[in-house]
């Protein structure tokens, strides 16, 4: 993590240091929009989109700086991934149980990909793709109490 805080930290700089000579720039050399509002006023205005864009860019990196900083300081020790000594295993924590056979997962997404096809171009979509979605989180979550794999 230490070295993602410093890569936002680093990006952070980058992007605060670009809004400052966008700024500038914007300034020196007026084009468009500022070189018609120069003729008529005489006082070249700076070109705020950019300016503002990357100036909020600057702050993100910062915020997610911060965030990182935090995390870490809360956590109280050092990630695998910031440890020489590390191996694949102490990155790869336990995440859940899968099943690789299982076509509930599919059809699922068949059944509200109709629902939302049915927001969009009529209800009476929604209304075939409501059952198909139903049975099949119906079929997903008690797959294992039926059949070769039940427990």
């Amino acid at each position: 993590m230490r070295t993602n805080i410093w890569l936002f930290a680093i990006l952070s700089t980058f992007f605060g240091a670009s809004a400052a000579v966008y700024a500038g720039w914007s300034l020196i050399e007026p084009t468009g929009y500022q070189l018609s509002v120069a003729e008529l006023t005489g006082v070249v205005p700076p070109e705020w989109v950019g300016t503002v864009g990357i100036s909020l860019s600057s702050i993100l990196a910062l915020f997610i700086t911060f965030y990182l900083w935090r995390t870490q300081a809360s956590v109280g020790a050092d990630l695998p991934e910031d440890r020489t000594d590390a191996g694949i295993d102490d990155g790869d924590p336990e995440v859940g149980f899968f099943s690789p056979w299982s076509w509930w997962p599919l059809a699922l997404a068949f059944g509200l990909a109709l629902m939302f096809l049915g927001l969009a171009i009529g209800v009476w979509i929604t209304i075939i793709g409501a059952p198909i979605a139903a049975i099949s989180v119906v079929g997903w979550v008690y797959e294992y109490y039926r059949g070769n794999f039940a427990r």
